[in-house]
């Protein structure tokens, strides 16, 4: 009788089956010992006796021979070897026996196996009724549940509108200031203010660093308002001239600090220093570093200079080649601690089209009576006062829209889909834009040399290392001082490394010696870049002999000539992300932690705004100290961190270059927006199983917390969520094998809030709905911001 013909349907059969198993391994055992005593009667022998050995259940004598069998003849010589040597006959017994014994056990096998998968089946079929089950339930629900959640999704849009009325009042208040300064974003204003600076002939240093941080301010504005304002909001057109100012600006800044430097040079002799003779002036500001040294002496033996501070603390420095050592030259660093070299990002002209896949819905199969009276059990749950009536009315059309047929239920979920849309779209341009993922068939190739702007960034601004013409000096004249004045403007001093097939390179190229700032971190040794100006990008050619001092924050390298030069980093050195934590801490309050492979960093939410509140590495805990405490926006700290050379925010082409997680973006953007709305009072942490849990599905830990302490790991709880259908899985974090079993003794539901409203405590759900709408949405602008979900 076959296992396979038994059926799998109660426990009773199970035991059967079992007990099938166990008979017939004892009938196969028996069967073979009954076909082998034939056998061995047919030899001449006793069926309970073996060939050379002792009579089965007596044991042999200390003479080597059975009881019983003295008479049977005299005792036969052992052979030479030690063995007796078997006959064919015994050999083939032998081979025989084997045979029928691995015969039994491939049968053991089987019928185990089958057994094995048996109970498998059952297991699952009783998991897949039971999930069947409980999705009946989560879809006679869903209506209540998604008209419940819309309540509290309307906090996205009153940020939205909140922050659109703050960028007007902005733009209101500074008309009414009257304080001088321009706005930006009106050309007459700054087309106005941009001609009377460039007509002002007073360019002394010190008048134009103070011009150049209020420019400065303008560029910075621009830059935010392009980015901050959401598509809808401000046109491409706007975009197109407000880029086109912040060009304008930059390039006035830059001829004005060459107009200040050519008057510096016109009084060199001035700034002479009494023990070389030679111009050096050092002036260090908040947004730039000048050196400027003048050969007024030309002795062949001042080849190179060192700057140093006021604190008599060195700087920057050079080395200049043996030719121009002896010519009318003057040298400048012009360290700018902003870029306005690389070339301003660029945003589509429209929203990107996010390729969302529909949200599907499950057929009910319980009664229109049982969902009324869930949705009225629901009713009384619902939380704010204010936003009662709202809910009420909510309620009723969704018992209306349950009450329809599945094409109606397609059609509300469109209406999902369309709300998480909107929401969407209310966000920022970046952060929209980044959601984007860029192919690399998408992406041009460079040439040789040439640095790729997506996979590095300038950190710690540019060094604009230049030989200068040295303009005629003043002369004292019977009293008069005079001084002939060129209308040429500020010269370059042209030259280009060459040397000769004996002639030693050192002798010819240049030297460049430069000072890191404090305010950056570099995770590792910089890439060196010089800018190329007529193509418009940056190269690593023509840089050599480069020698690294980081922990004196120190670089010198040798160049082919005098190039505008800066420091790259690896845009995508923190990604991915080792772990993340985002954990509540009081009222509208939060932290949010991220580990990377080179620091921790720890960010501060407080209502509206957030702050860097450290960051630390094996080496370092002190690190970014200026930006320590400043409260700020999302993205003006997204922008700071980002300047400082720590980078934990994708772009839409960093998928090119780190290996992420992808997931779809329903299940994304929608996990982002409802642990936004939940997280005044549960705290998410990374999970591992995220990684294998699919494209469609995000998994993370998740624990109500309520104090200000630390989370234990015995309080985490798994949870799985694909932008439409939350659970509770039944695995942990220490489990062996990925399940998406869900957990004993709870449900599947439409949202997080609902499902974690399951095991959320009284005080913890009123927290979430007391929550203010900018908390809320400054959580969710992190959480985009730094896709924890997908890098991680």
């Amino acid at each position: 009788m076959h296992v396979s013909h038994f059926r799998t349907g109660s426990m009773l059969q199970f035991c059967a089956l079992a007990l099938w198993e166990n008979f017939l391994s004892e009938e196969i055992s028996i069967g073979c010992k009954r076909r082998a005593e034939p056998r061995a009667r047919g030899r001449g022998l006793l069926p309970w006796k073996q060939r050379g050995g002792a009579v089965n259940n007596f044991p042999a004598t200390r003479s080597g021979r059975a009881e019983g069998e003295g008479e049977m003849g005299p005792k036969k010589k052992k052979s030479a070897g030690g063995k007796k040597k078997l006959s064919k006959a015994e050999k083939m017994r032998l081979l025989r026996e084997e045979e029928e014994r691995r015969l039994l056990e491939e049968e053991q096998a089987r019928v185990r196996a089958e057994l094995e998968e048996a109970a498998r089946l059952e297991k699952e079929r009783i998991e897949r009724e039971k999930t069947e089950r409980l999705e009946a339930k989560d879809q006679e629900r869903r209506g209540i549940e998604l008209s419940e959640i819309h309540v509290l999704e309307e906090n996205f849009l009153t940020a939205a509108q909140w922050k659109s009325k703050y960028r007007a009042l902005a733009q209101w208040n500074h008309y009414t200031g009257c304080d001088g300064s321009p706005d930006p974003t009106i050309p007459q204003d700054i087309n106005t203010f941009m001609s009377l600076w460039k007509e002002d002939p007073n360019n002394d240093i010190q008048l134009v660093i103070a011009k150049g941080n209020q420019v400065l301010e303008l560029i910075e504005k621009l830059e935010f308002f392009i980015m901050d304002t959401p598509f809808h909001e401000l046109s491409a057109k706007h975009v197109a001239q407000y880029t086109e100012t912040i060009q304008q600006l930059q390039s006035l800044l830059h001829d004005k600090y060459n107009a200040a430097t050519e008057q510096m040079l016109r009084e060199a002799s001035s700034y002479a220093e009494s023990e070389s003779g030679n111009m050096e002036v050092v002036i260090k500001e908040k947004n730039v570093t000048l050196c400027i040294w003048a050969n007024l002496k030309k002795v062949p033996k001042f080849r190179s200079q060192i700057f140093y501070d006021d604190q008599r603390e060195p700087w920057n420095g050079f080395e200049l080649p043996k030719a121009l050592a002896i010519c009318d030259v003057a040298v400048r660093i012009l360290h700018t601690h902003y870029d306005h070299l690389s070339p301003f990002r660029t945003f589509p002209s429209e929203p990107p089209k996010l390729e969302m896949p529909p949200i599907k819905t499950v057929k009910s199969v319980s009664s229109a009576v049982k969902k009324g009276k869930k949705g009225r059990k629901l009713v009384g749950e619902v939380s704010q006062e204010s936003k009662t009536e709202h809910l009420k009315s909510a309620l009723h059309n969704s018992s209306i829209l349950e009450a329809k047929s599945t094409s109606e239920e397609e059609g509300s979920a469109d209406k999902v889909f369309d709300k998480s849309s909107s929401i969407l779209k209310s966000v920022s341009r970046v952060h929209i834009s980044s959601l984007r993922i860029i192919g690399t068939s998408e992406s041009e190739p460079l040439e040789e040399h040439v640095v790729d702007l997506n996979q590095f960034m300038p950190v710690g601004g540019v060094y604009h290392f230049d030989a200068l013409k040295l303009p005629p000096q003043a002369k004292l004249v019977k009293g008069w001082t005079m001084v002939e004045v060129l209308d040429t403007g500020l010269e370059i001093y042209p030259y280009e490394a060459t040397c000769d097939e004996n002639e030693d390179p050192s002798s010819v190229t240049v030297g460049l010696t430069v000072r890191l700032l404090d305010s950056v971190i570099y995770f590792e040794e910089p890439l060196i870049a010089r800018w190329d100006a007529k193509a418009k990008y940056w190269r690593t050619d023509d840089i050599g002999d480069v020698v690294y001092n980081m922990q004196e924050k120190e670089i010198a390298f040798k160049m082919n000539g005098f190039f505008t030069v800066t420091l790259m980093q690896d845009a995508h050195l923190n990604m991915p992300y080792q772990s993340w934590e985002l954990r509540p801490n009081g009222t509208d309050e939060a932290f949010l932690t991220i580990l990377t492979t080179f620091a921790e960093v720890q960010i501060q939410i407080k209502l509206n705004q957030c702050m860097l509140a450290g960051i630390t590495t094996m080496e370092d805990t002190t690190l970014l100290s200026d930006l320590r405490g400043v409260w700020m926006s999302p993205l003006a700290l997204t922008i700071a961190l980002k300047r400082a050379g720590m980078n934990i925010f994708p772009a839409e082409y960093s998928p090119k270059y780190v290996s992420i997680n992808k997931k779809t973006l329903l299940a994304e953007i929608t996990s982002y927006q409802q642990m936004a709305l939940i997280a005044s009072s549960f705290a998410f942490s990374w999970s591992k199983w995220n990684l294998l849990s699919g494209e469609e599905n995000v998994v993370f830990r998740i624990c109500e917390h309520l104090t200000k302490e630390p989370v234990w790991d015995k309080e985490w709880a798994l949870l799985m969520f694909n932008g439409q259908r939350a659970q509770r899985l039944q695995l942990t974090e220490d489990s062996d094998n990925f399940s998406k079993n869900i957990a004993e003794d709870t449900e599947f539901h439409s949202t997080l809030y609902h499902l974690i409203k399951d095991f959320g405590s009284e005080e913890a759900m009123e927290r979430i709905r007391q929550a203010h709408h900018l908390f809320i949405d400054v959580v969710y602008q992190l959480l985009l911001s730094t896709k924890l979900l997908t890098y991680s």
